[in-house]
């Protein structure tokens, strides 16, 4: 004889979903159907650290994968990344060698200059984008030149508007060798104006500009610095990069780089700072949005992947996708000819 439960512990059948999401997912092509976001290799700049010699492929140690490279081995690798349906590389110089305002940077014959001729004479096709800052190239290893003890400031700060005569000497440097995009990355105020002024003043009124406009005193500089050998020599850059702490300042400094002439923005770095990414393209939906993802993002996914933490590639395109779904447009990545080469 079946025994019936009591009525106050009798259950009754859900009735089914009326509505389901998964049907959606149900299979490859049907996730390929709705897929909101696409990540293309079109959406990568591939960031490329010059050096002199000849023949040098000096790898990076703390970055896997990446190597300073003499200008005749620039010519491969920009054949490579044009195959690979890449758009554009950026540029970093590391200069014969260093002195307080950074001479290298602006000369003719110097390091970028010869990288960008290089570049244009293998691969014409590809975007040249130059970083235009003073850390590389000065021996104190900061962003401008420095205050010896006037103006009532600290001895050692770094000069606003002294930095923007290099700043502007530079892009007109790096315009004349070729480069089709400047990139301005110290955070000075009215940087993008004085550069603005210089090329138009040298009909280079082509040449695009490409702001740092939102770059954080970021903790995750650590490997770029080593690949540069840009690390200051004393003190923190705290003074012109923004406080990590700081959004709606974000919405400020674009906005002025947007005033001032700039053709593309950018929020540095890329993975910390999504609210960021999104805040800017929101607020400034018609211009290029620009995301780094920075060395220490890579090298983390990079040192995770190495101890069989994470499966680099899907940890990678993840990364990456979520800094596109965040608003970004391009997305400068030392993960670009992986990234490319997987995405097939």
């Amino acid at each position: 004889m079946m025994v019936q439960a009591p009525a106050e512990t009798q259950t009754t059948a859900a009735p089914p979903p009326v509505v389901r999401p998964r049907r959606l997912r149900l299979s490859p092509a049907m996730r390929a159907m709705v897929r909101e976001t696409h990540l293309r290799a079109e959406d990568f700049i591939y960031p490329l650290f010059v050096t002199h010699g000849r023949g040098v492929r000096q790898p990076v140690s703390s970055m896997p994968g990446v190597c300073q490279l003499s200008v005749d081995q620039l010519g491969a690798t920009a054949e490579r990344a044009a195959s690979l349906g890449i758009p554009a590389v950026i540029l970093f110089g590391l200069p014969a060698a260093k002195d307080p305002i950074g001479l290298e940077n602006f000369d003719p014959a110097g390091i970028v200059p010869q990288a960008v001729r290089a570049i244009k004479a293998a691969a014409p096709e590809l975007v040249v984008i130059t970083d235009v800052c003073l850390c590389e190239y000065t021996d104190h290893g900061h962003c401008g030149l420095l205050n010896a003890g006037a103006f009532h400031l600290p001895e050692g700060y770094v000069l606003n508007d002294a930095t923007l005569d290099i700043l502007q000497r530079t892009a007109v440097c790096h315009a004349a060798a070729g480069a089709d995009i400047v990139a301005p990355s110290g955070m000075m105020d009215g940087m993008v104006a004085a550069i603005r002024r210089a090329l138009d003043a040298h009909d280079f009124q082509h040449v695009s500009i490409m702001s740092y406009a939102v770059k954080y005193a970021s903790a995750f500089y650590g490997p770029f610095r080593d690949a540069t050998d840009g690390a200051p020599k004393f003190g923190d850059r705290k003074t012109h990069q923004m406080d990590p702490a700081n959004a709606r300042e974000a919405l400020r400094e674009a906005a002025l780089d947007v005033a001032e002439g700039a053709d593309f923005l950018m929020v540095k770095p890329a993975l910390p700072y999504l609210d960021i990414i999104r805040r800017v393209r929101d607020a400034f939906p018609e211009m290029p949005l620009a995301a780094y993802n920075v060395s220490g993002e890579y090298a983390m996914i990079k040192a995770a992947a190495a101890n069989g933490w994470l499966n680099e590639e899907q940890a990678a395109l993840e990364a990456l996708l979520g800094i596109k779904r965040a608003g970004a447009d391009l997305i400068i990545t030392y993960h670009a000819l992986d990234a490319a080469r997987w995405l097939g």
